[in-house]
């Protein structure tokens, strides 16, 4: 079973919903989701925010923060994993953030990647899980292994393999090839 099946099952287990908030990924981890039958039970719906300002506006990422460090970084990626939670009034929001090249963005290097988690109970600063990964290839594997590891880190969370209020984790992974 692939991870997206994975993760739909557990979530329809519990009777929850899903919501996701995607920049790098540019709509995949939504359409991973959809591929499988029978999402609709518990997916919801998601945002592709690829512009820095729709993070701000249609995601709740607080502008200063932006201003500041950029898209690129962990507090924007749990930010909008718990924006796309409240806006689409879901149980569990995930969201990915980063750079998958070919040029740097924000400071960051080709391969930077933030992947988060929202859940029940988390709306807000410092709540929630979030992976930093420093992916290897190019920019297909980059967004295919985001796609993977921000709904592994779901179903972790769902599986109840990492406490709740579990921060960063740094990761190298190759990404392809």
């Amino acid at each position: 079973m692939n991870e997206a099946a994975r993760v739909l099952e557990l979530l329809a287990e519990r009777d929850h919903t899903l919501a996701v908030a995607e920049s790098l990924t540019g709509g995949l981890v939504a359409a991973e989701l959809t591929g499988v039958p029978g999402a609709s039970r518990s997916f919801l719906g998601s945002v592709t925010a690829y512009a820095t300002v729709l993070k701000e506006r249609l995601l709740g990422v607080d502008g200063a923060l932006l201003a500041e460090r950029g898209a690129v970084d962990p507090e924007v990626a749990l930010q909008m994993a718990a924006g796309v939670r409240a806006l689409l009034g879901a149980d569990w929001g995930i969201a990915t953030t980063g750079v998958a090249g070919p040029d740097p963005q924000d400071g960051q290097p080709v391969g930077t990647v933030y992947v988060a988690v929202a859940g029940p109970g988390e709306s807000g600063t410092g709540s929630g899980n979030v992976a930093a990964l420093r992916l290897n290839g190019g920019r297909a594997d980059i967004r295919t292994e985001s796609v993977r590891s921000v709904l592994a880190l779901l179903r972790a969370r769902l599986d109840g393999e990492q406490p709740g209020n579990a921060r960063a984790q740094d990761t190298e992974q190759n990404g392809g090839d």
